[in-house]
């Protein structure tokens, strides 16, 4: 289990993630929750000091990486 930490964002309620196996964790604000695989450290680290997290998801992560609905 990925522990997520709350966000302040419009479309985002929390974000995580797991370093062992590069895998973000996002909880959007219509309850859905979702796995982006082999997401670098990096990128993670960008997301989160992001003045918009919910823009950064959609135009560095989305279309990026795998994902998968928890």
């Amino acid at each position: 289990m990925i522990t997520r930490n709350s966000v302040q964002s419009t479309n985002v309620i929390s974000v995580g993630y797991d370093e062992t196996s590069q895998t973000l964790e996002v909880e959007y604000k219509d309850g859905s929750v979702y796995q982006y695989y082999n997401v670098p450290e990096a990128i993670y680290e960008q997301l989160m000091v992001s003045p918009s997290i919910g823009k950064f998801i959609h135009q560095n992560i989305k279309n990026a990486y795998a994902f998968g609905r928890v």
